[in-house]
């Protein structure tokens, strides 16, 4: 029994380590990640979206689709506050293709993570915001070329969502912002340290650089397919790929997980249903793994 007890502690200790070791590396970039989300949902989040609007009454045309990608990665909001915004969009008049661009980009990407992704290296980065952008643009012209005749989205069911930041003081309204977001964010956060640093102690380098590692094809589509079910949110992922890039991960197989995981996160899956219908939601995943898979092979070309 004493054995037992002395070989748990030893593991205990082992995974603390690590565990503190991950923490003390990217707890900054997280604590940054909070404070500016929090500052652009409070002070920019008005003049992100009424830039949106003034995209479709410019009449931008096809070219329309730049910056309403561009602005979703701008905007703070997860799916759930994306959704109800895009339904208040429709109702403006917006056009779908727009929105298609504006909510792919949005799902992918947004002020927050990009911060907690600088923990990643700037090429790691780099690569995010632009898959990001380009699978926004991509999504609007799809569904601009591909559904001209018939409608994309169905908004019924969902209204403007409501505003927690109402406080009359504006610091009141920030910080009470911050604390929302370390709440939803730390606990996952924490949990992907932890993670991390089981896979650091119990996960040989060996097998992992052989099977998401150098420019193959199997170890991009792996990626692709565990950023399904794997992926929590992006604060909780980042100690995970921080960790798997360490270990031997080709850039183009990360490229893939940062993709699929945001785009398919099992808590937005339920609300992207309701909104696309069966038929358009399944070309939704399709569209999602082709494109992942497609960006971590030239990433890896490249």
């Amino acid at each position: 029994m004493s054995n037992i007890l002395t070989v748990l502690e030893t593991e205990f200790i082992y995974v603390f380590y690590y565990f503190k070791i991950q923490l003390f590396q990217i707890a900054g970039y997280w604590a940054l990640g909070i404070l500016i989300g929090s500052a652009v949902s409070v002070f920019a989040k008005e003049k992100i979206h009424s830039a949106v609007k003034l995209i479709s009454e410019e009449k931008y045309g096809v070219f329309g689709i730049i910056p309403a990608s561009l602005l979703g990665i701008a905007s703070p909001l997860c799916l759930y506050g994306t959704i109800p915004l895009a339904y208040s969009f429709s109702e403006y008049g917006i056009q779908e293709d727009f929105l298609a661009a504006f909510m792919m980009s949005s799902i992918l990407l947004n002020p927050q993570l990009i911060i907690y992704s600088t923990a990643l290296g700037a090429k790691a980065l780099l690569i995010r915001i632009i898959s990001a952008f380009l699978c926004g643009i991509v999504a609007g012209l799809l569904v601009r070329y591909c559904f001209k005749k018939k409608s994309f989205f169905n908004f019924s069911g969902f209204s403007e969502m409501h505003n927690h930041d109402t406080d009359p003081s504006i610091f009141k309204r920030f910080f009470k912002n911050v604390y929302r977001n370390i709440r939803a964010t730390g606990p996952m956060f924490l949990l992907g340290i932890f993670l991390s640093a089981l896979f650091q102690r119990y996960v040989p380098q060996e097998g992992f650089a052989a099977l998401f590692g150098g420019d193959g094809k199997f170890g991009v589509l792996m990626a692709a397919t565990i950023g399904v079910p794997l992926y929590a949110c992006g604060g909780g992922t980042i100690p995970l790929l921080q960790q798997w890039l360490g270990n031997g991960m080709s850039m183009g197989s990360a490229a893939a997980f940062m993709i699929t995981g945001p785009a398919t996160k099992i808590t937005n899956l339920g609300a992207l249903k309701i909104v696309l219908g069966i038929r358009n939601f399944i070309i939704y995943l399709a569209f999602v793994m082709l494109f992942s898979v497609a960006t971590g092979l030239i990433v890896n070309v490249i």
